[in-house]
């Protein structure tokens, strides 16, 4: 790798960081404007974790940025009820009963910080439950909505690169399968589409007589008429010309649906004759409708909701390929590293820099919608967990005021405290296994 391509991998991950730090930020931002909208008093913004970099009160709120841009935070007042009075009065910094309850009684002691002395209603778990709900899905909705944005800039600012229906290049002859030489010989045959009159620029109109819509239809006919004069119809300069084409009969390789070539009893591939006429399309960027953005998403969304439901399975079987050595499910999980090599190869292929910009814009946008769907998994400390132990909560309000029962206490998530220390450890474990596995046997692109 030159010195170049060493630069533009740098950059490209560069990039990546600085993306994943905004749709981070967005998350967070995504949590905070519905949290002061609602009331509830929000002590810190914070991008990242570990030691404070730099940070800046306004108000009541600190923002800053942390060491480790692996995540981020907002510190909402009471997220959680207060310990009950007799174990608030009865705490002198130690914990009985074991690992599990003083964990239990650590996040209790964190929460009452949060109330900072207060007693009033601006806490996060005296909100309406649809409240509740809204501010923990804000996070998440945030990061669909730019993916939305990015596919759209994508797939509608820069389109998508298609094969169009105007010609590129016109072969000049027709160079036998057999022979490795890439330039004409007096023996070869003239091309079909110089002997007719193709030229390069020339737009494909009709052929035999069926409207071209892509180039694929008119590669179909041709293929489908070797030796037969069909009539081809171009528009050069603004004037439509009607031009005979007679294909050119080879021999090639059937393939089937995964493109492995078909074999015969013998273990022969079979060959069909088909047309040719020595000519290539032009590519270029197709800019899409405005809401092809939105229905990417979705699709994607799909897609990777399929892989996080079993995303237990998924690493087991990338752990696996650290052992064996074996390719890697080039769309299995990957890690930020991983996620940071892509971004690398993508910046240093050798291609043109728009096309360089739109894979970035896909990595990120891909990115995003997996933070959306990662978030919505109903178990703590993620978003769907909270909005989980609101929609618990709601529940129990409502049977109560059903059955004429008086309002039952809020509930104390803090309780889950052992069930979301596993949800942690599952989840740095899954983690340092897809890292190793992005160190060791990467996915690649090229």
């Amino acid at each position: 790798m030159c010195i170049v391509e060493v630069i533009a991998f740098v950059i490209g991950v560069v990039l990546l960081v600085v993306g994943l730090a905004v749709s981070i930020a967005l998350h967070e931002l995504g949590h905070l404007w519905p949290a002061k909208k609602f009331g509830v008093r929000v002590g810190q913004y914070m991008i990242g974790f570990g030691p404070t970099l730099w940070s800046r009160r306004r108000g009541e709120t600190e923002y800053g940025f942390k060491a480790l841009p692996v995540g981020g935070y907002i510190s909402m007042a009471g997220m959680y009820p207060p310990s009950p009075k007799e174990l608030a009065a009865g705490r002198d910094g130690r914990a009985g009963g074991g690992f599990f309850a003083t964990m239990v009684q650590d996040a209790r002691a964190a929460n009452d910080e949060t109330l900072d002395g207060h007693d009033d209603d601006r806490v996060f778990y005296k909100l309406p439950v649809w409240k509740r709900v809204v501010i923990m899905l804000g996070g998440p909705f945030m990061n669909l909505a730019f993916a939305i944005v990015l596919f759209t800039v994508l797939l509608s600012g820069i389109g998508v690169l298609s094969a169009t229906t105007t010609v590129s290049s016109v072969s000049e002859c027709i160079i036998p399968a057999d022979t490795d030489r890439t330039e004409c010989a007096a023996s070869d045959p003239q091309a079909p589409a110089v002997a007719a009159g193709i030229e390069p620029g020339d737009v494909l109109v009709e052929v035999e007589g069926t409207p071209i819509t892509t180039f694929a239809d008119a590669s179909e006919i041709i293929q489908a008429s070797p030796g037969q004069q069909i009539e081809v119809v171009v528009e050069r300069d603004g004037e439509t010309l009607t031009l005979q084409v007679t294909p050119v009969a080879v021999e090639r390789a059937v393939t089937d649906e995964t493109g492995q070539p078909v074999l015969d009893e013998n273990g022969d591939p079979v060959t069909e004759e088909v047309g040719i006429a020595g000519i290539r399309q032009e590519v270029a960027y197709l800019r899409q409708p405005i809401w092809t953005g939105a229905q990417t998403a979705a699709q994607n969304v799909g897609a990777v909701a399929g892989i996080i439901w079993q995303l237990p399975v998924k690493v087991y079987e990338t752990g696996v390929t650290l052992v064996t050595g074996e390719e890697r499910d080039p769309n299995g999980p990957l890690s930020v590293v991983g996620a940071g090599v892509l971004a690398g190869e993508v910046a240093a292929a050798d291609a043109p820099v728009l096309n360089r910009v739109a894979g970035l814009l896909s990595l990120l946008a891909s990115l995003n919608i997996a933070l959306f769907v990662f978030n919505l998994i109903p178990l703590l400390p993620l978003d769907g967990g909270h909005v989980a132990v609101a929609l618990w909560d709601g529940l129990k309000r409502a049977w109560a005021k059903m059955t004429n029962r008086p309002p039952p206490k809020p509930v104390d998530a803090t309780r889950l405290v052992p069930v979301t220390f596993v949800v942690v450890i599952a989840l740095v474990v899954m983690g340092g296994v897809l890292i190793l596995a992005d160190i060791i046997n990467p996915v690649s692109l090229f």
